[in-house]
């Protein structure tokens, strides 16, 4: 039986965040009971009570620790994360469960009858997904951000920004010494999902319910002009051999 480690990365997620653990721990204990699991709040230096409600809820429930970092952003979040990680599998969730907890069972189920699989990638475009409440704005964005890095990057998978991806610990510690540390943001994330791709090991795309989170804001444009510089600077990269 694997251990796992769920990360889950915040900033200033006061309103979130007490709701978002304390759901993630009822879910396993009901559902995964036969497995070690910890889960670990990386905090990206937040300015509200962030700290002090993950501190809290760390003393009240033993599996939660808590790590707070000075860089913002949820590569570097991940990365601490998985640095300080000793379980067999380690992955990350965003804290507004915006993926459904019973992906969890599966993602577990997984790795436990599949030796050969190194990492399951959730998507919300998958075959067998389903999507509540999000709008055609951030669907057509999302769609278009895949079509262009397939394209440009040679990517399989079709959704490489969903907030659920899960490793096995040794192979996600070589893609990250692989990686460009120096990115803080998801686009680390969705580094580790193409070099990951391009090792040739065997990656399960996880169909899931996804609901989007209330009170959650996104600024497209922005996001949209910082995936497509680094898109292009990692095609560079990898087609030096790097």
């Amino acid at each position: 039986m694997h251990s796992i480690n769920i990360l889950f990365p915040v900033y200033n997620e006061e309103n979130r965040l007490e709701q978002g653990i304390r759901r993630t721990k009822e879910y396993i204990s009901k559902a995964l009971r036969d497995v070690d699991i910890a889960l670990t709040i990386v905090d990206n230096a937040s300015t509200d009570k962030t700290e002090e409600i993950a501190l809290s809820l760390a003393a009240e429930i033993p599996e939660l620790s808590y790590i707070r970092i000075q860089e913002k952003g949820v590569g570097a979040a991940f990365r601490a994360g998985v640095a300080k990680s000793a379980a067999d599998i380690v992955g990350y969730m965003d804290i507004d469960l915006s993926t459904d907890l019973r992906a969890l069972y599966v993602m577990k189920r997984v790795f436990e009858d599949r030796p050969e699989v190194m990492m399951v990638n959730a998507s919300k475009q998958a075959k067998g997904s389903k999507t509540i409440g999000r709008s055609a704005l951030r669907n057509l964005t999302s769609k278009g951000l895949t079509m262009v890095m397939k394209a440009g990057l040679g990517m399989k998978a079709t959704d490489a920004i969903c907030g659920f991806k899960f490793f096995r610990r040794d192979f996600v510690q070589e893609l990250i010494y692989q990686a460009d540390t120096s990115e803080n943001g998801w686009f680390f994330i969705i580094e580790l999902l193409i070099r990951a791709e391009r090792s040739g090991q065997k990656i399960v795309e996880l169909p899931v319910v996804y609901t989007e989170a209330e009170g959650g804001h996104v600024d497209v444009a922005k996001q949209t002009a910082d995936y497509l510089k680094n898109i292009k600077k990692l095609r560079r990269t990898l087609k030096h051999g790097i």
